[in-house]
């Protein structure tokens, strides 16, 4: 007797069909599109009062990665809180002085340039659908442990804005739109780390990250702000390459 086929059941092709589609990969712009949205985001980082109101979107990375190393070194999460001066501040309880707690502190200023270096390998291969929805994913996390209501209506209005690009927006136009959110991830996670040691130099920032891991790990805290200064150096060289290396004769 011949076995009966395996049928697998609707909700099954359903997912392989969404998977397909998140997965698919689209052509890049042309090549001055890429440069103009790179000239477009640091332009909005150069400008004082442009930088003011996008600040915080790096603020948004930078308490994610505070959030996401102490999921991963099992530290209990309490919560987020995203302010409207973009500022923000992420609880968490557990070893005061382990190496989970050291990872915690260091990950926030490092989080926008590595989360910029991931999302410049998705644009590079095509991967727009993907990083939007993974982006809309990441937000979806953080909305959970957000305990103030001015961060869960700037994570809403985010996220909406995400979505509707994704949904409804022609597939050019969330091409260059990931290319400069990528560029601006890249560009903008540097300038908080310069301000950062601006602040220090003038004794207007005792708690800093900087200042704690210097406490946790008696290392002095402007090595702190060099390594990572030097992740987000690397992160952006490397995410530039990614982002031009279709364009490179040869590559």
């Amino acid at each position: 007797m011949r076995p009966e086929a395996v049928r697998f059941p609707a909700e099954v092709a359903h997912l392989n069909a969404l998977w397909n589609e998140l997965t698919a990969t689209e052509v890049a712009p042309p090549l001055w599109l890429i440069v103009v949205s790179g000239c477009v985001a640091l332009g909005v980082i150069a400008y004082r009062p442009s930088w003011h109101v996008s600040r915080g979107l790096i603020t948004i990375a930078h308490e994610g990665g505070h959030a996401l190393v102490a999921v991963l070194t099992r530290r209990k999460l309490q919560g987020i809180r995203l302010h409207s001066d973009t500022s923000g501040v992420t609880l968490t309880r557990g070893n005061p002085r382990g190496l989970g707690m050291v990872a915690t502190a260091a990950a926030g200023y490092v989080a926008p340039s590595l989360l910029g270096f991931g999302a410049a390998w998705l644009v590079a291969d095509g991967y727009i659908t993907l990083l939007l929805w993974a982006v809309i994913l990441l937000l979806a996390c953080m909305l959970f442990k957000i305990r103030n209501l001015y961060g869960a209506v700037a994570l809403l209005a985010v996220g909406g804005a995400v979505f509707s690009l994704s949904w409804f927006a022609p597939p050019t136009a969330q091409s260059v739109s990931a290319y400069g959110a990528v560029w601006f991830l890249l560009l903008g996670g540097m300038r908080p780390i310069l301000e950062l040691q601006s602040k220090r130099r003038r004794g207007r920032a005792p708690d800093s990250d900087a200042d704690q891991l210097a406490r946790l790990t008696r290392v002095p805290g402007t090595f702190w702000v060099l390594l990572f200064l030097l992740v987000s150096t690397v992160s952006l060289v490397s995410g530039t390459y990614l982002l031009a290396v279709r364009w490179i004769p040869g590559a």
